[in-house]
């Protein structure tokens, strides 16, 4: 058996394991079993009752958070040339075209966001197999691929993520950091789930909600009471 160290142990004390806890209860207890001299990032996962390889069950969405996730956001614009002082004006840390395009066939991946225009995609569609996996594929469903440059990364930058759920049927997402204040915490997670609950499938049958656990980088998940967040 693993052995489990000293702080985890002590952080483990604090809460009970078993027990759901109300949202509002949950930010307080990842707050208070999180040890990590860093500022953690707060996850939320949800795991919904969907079946993900059938299409009609995919469950896939946009939110801007409202008091951001706290992390700063790299943004590379690949836009033709007069886009690129709009993409810079909005603060996007790399702008260009062919040369990144070059440069991620070459293994390089070193953002958060790739924001781009619709006449440029079929350039980028090549680079499919390296960005997809990897979360980085510019999609028109999440607002990465468009003309109003400017604005997307704007909206990027100010706290808009995107979320899907895996094969395994659960959104796993990032949603601020410790050092936020609790209700900012809250609210976060409070406008993603309500989100997530307006995304339900028509298709899928049953349990939509089956379980949500909030967590930090390193603390355990702390299991929230899903009434508490659909009523």
């Amino acid at each position: 058996m693993a052995k489990i160290a000293k702080k985890r142990r002590e952080a483990n004390a604090k809460h009970d394991l078993s027990k759901v806890y109300s949202l509002t209860e949950a930010v307080q207890i990842v707050k208070d079993i999180t040890y990590t001299k860093f500022d953690a990032s707060v996850d939320v996962d949800v795991r919904l009752g969907v079946d993900p390889r059938k299409a009609n069950q995919m469950v896939r969405g946009v939110v801007t958070l409202p008091h951001g996730t706290g992390k700063t956001v790299r943004v590379l614009a690949l836009v033709t040339p007069e886009k690129e002082d709009e993409a810079k004006a909005a603060g996007a840390e790399h702008v260009g075209l062919d040369d990144y395009i070059q440069q991620i066939k070459n293994g390089w991946t070193d953002v958060d966001v790739i924001i781009t225009m619709p006449s440029v995609m079929p350039k980028i569609g090549a680079l499919g197999k390296i960005l997809g996996p990897r979360g980085l594929m510019p999609n028109p469903k999440t607002g990465t691929v468009t003309m109003d440059i400017g604005k997307a990364i704007s909206e990027v930058k100010a706290g808009k993520i995107d979320f899907k759920v895996d094969k395994f049927g659960i959104i796993h997402t990032s949603i601020a950091k410790v050092s936020f204040a609790n209700n900012a915490i809250e609210e976060n997670a409070r406008e993603v789930l309500q989100t997530i609950i307006k995304l339900k499938p028509t298709a899928a049958k049953g349990t939509y909600i089956k379980s949500i656990y909030l967590a930090s980088t390193m603390s355990g998940g702390v299991q929230v009471d899903v009434k508490s967040v659909t009523i």
